[in-house]
Formats: structure tokens, sequence, C-alpha cells
């Protein structure tokens, strides 16, 4: 068993802290709002820290999952940063979604501590956190994503190591346009249907076996119906991802002009209050009434 440091205790760094907890490892702590550091402790054992330099101090690795790239800097590189009191040889493993850019960064300084690191963002959801059945996608060399495997299965059912450096948070924007795409047809349907005046349960049935059937469609598609909208990941970050997908494309030269779209319509529902509602929450801008 490892001594781990664990940055970031959100609805997802929370719980895959506590998948490594109950699979035995020493943990060590830290969030920018330490009671929330504290709560965990009190659940779940461990230590909590008070900067990200002290849950650092020697760890065998180093785990964040943080709000973006200015918070992954500040945990990383910043005075108190992780990165100047880890171990040399010790393991940096970030989930956070972030730009490749940064991802890119950190390697870079990584290396002059004589760091193993790897940009590995995931996905699944918190339902996914919850249940420790997450997807990774991971971007770095192979000796650190080998390195990081065993770690990792804690918390995900499949570890996929896609490429270099950066390339874990370029599949992850992959992910969320894909993602968004899904959302927003599945919204349009499902308002067709009830349009239509036809039984939703009925609909369900005779759909999610076949070519329309997602993710989305069966875990989302009762709540949907329900105007319940409190699953986690928030419109807010999806745009904020959205908008790293935008970035990157400007600079590869791809086109995601429907992606641009369902952005505008998210703007929509943060303008209606449902910036931290579950990205189902699209489905708001659509009236019931034909």
């Amino acid at each position: 068993m490892a001594k781990i440091a664990f940055i970031g205790l959100g609805v997802m760094g929370g719980a895959m802290a506590r998948h490594l907890r109950h699979s035995g490892h020493e943990m060590v702590v830290y969030n920018r709002t330490r009671a929330k550091a504290d709560s965990w402790v009190a659940q779940y054992g461990g230590r909590a820290a008070n900067s990200p330099a002290e849950a650092a101090e020697g760890a065998e690795a180093v785990i964040t999952c943080v709000g973006n790239d200015d918070d992954l800097a500040a945990v990383t590189l910043s005075r108190d940063g992780a990165f100047r009191a880890m171990p040399k040889g010790s393991l940096f493993i970030d989930h956070t979604t972030v730009s490749a850019k940064i991802s890119r960064q950190l390697a870079v300084e990584a290396k002059d501590f004589g760091l193993l690191v790897i940009d590995a963002p995931v996905t699944g959801g918190q339902i996914g956190a919850e249940q420790g059945t997450l997807t990774i996608m991971c971007g770095g060399r192979e000796k650190a994503v080998e390195a990081a495997r065993p770690i990792m299965a804690a918390y995900a059912k499949k570890i996929v190591h896609v490429g270099p450096t950066g390339h874990g948070q370029l599949t992850k924007m992959v992910n969320q346009v894909t993602f968004a795409g899904i959302i927003a047809s599945l919204s349009e349907s499902m308002r067709f249907a009830q349009a239509a005046e036809l039984d939703l349960n009925q609909v369900f049935e005779s759909i999610s076996g076949g070519a329309a059937s997602s993710w989305q469609m069966l875990n989302r598609w009762d709540t949907m119906a329900r105007d319940e909208f409190d699953f986690g990941f928030a419109v807010d970050w999806m745009r904020k991802d959205l908008g790293l997908a935008f970035d990157e494309a400007r600079a590869n030269g791809a086109t995601l002009p429907i992606a641009a779209l369902i952005d505008q319509f998210y703007s929509e529902v943060q303008h209606m209050g449902g910036g931290r509602q579950d990205t189902s929450a699209l489905i708001r801008r659509l009236a019931k009434d034909k």
C-alpha cells in the first residue's frame, strides 16, 4: 500500500479518495476549503494537510482533482505547491479536466523535479466516481502510466493510455463534444415525444435497447422527465470543458459548429438559473407545451 496525497475533495475527488482509503492506502488530503478536508478525514480516516506542499511531503503519489487550469497551477507550482515537496521519483496523477497546454507545462516542470507525470481526466460522472467504475484516459510516458495503474484501479473500470502528455486532455475534449451532442438530441427527442402525447415509459422501453440508446438515455431519461437535475456534473463545468475544446480547435484547425450551438444553449440554461444543475438540465430551454 502506498502513501498518497489527494488534493481536491469535490464530488469526484472525494469519492475517488474514499476508494483509495478503503483499498488500504495511507491518505493525506488537502482541500481549499479546510472544513471539507476535515469532514472527509472524520468519515474515512487519514490526515488533513494545511497546504498542497504539506500533503505531498513523503508521498509516493500525489493526485489532483481540482477546478481549472489556474487551480491546478496553484496546487502544483506555487510556493505552497506540491511539486516542491514531492520526493524525487514519485508519481503525479492529474484527474482535473484542463487544457492540454497546462498538462504539457506541468510535464516539463515535473522533469526538473524528477517526477513521473500523467494527465488522466475521467469520464463516468458522479455515479462512476461513487461506484468506482470510472474510465480514465491517460496521457504521458508508458512508465508513468504503468506506475499509476494499480493506484487508479481502486476507482476505475477502464484505464486507457491514449498517447503522450496532453493526449489525455485532448481525448477528454472529444468526450465532452460528443456528450454535449447526445444530451441535446435526447432533450429534443423527449420534448417531441411529450408533444406527441406518447407514454414516455413505453418510448423508453421501445428505443433504449437499439441504435438510439446511450449512457445518457439509460441513466437520465426518467430524471429528465421528472425535471430533476441534481446529479453531479454541472452546466457551468460543461461550458468550461467546451471552452477548452474550442480553444484547441482554433489551434488545430478543427471546426465544431454543432458544439458551439449547444454551448449557446447551455448559456441560456445558465441565464435561467441552471448553472449548478447537471448537464441534463439542457432540456429546460425547450418548452413542454405543444
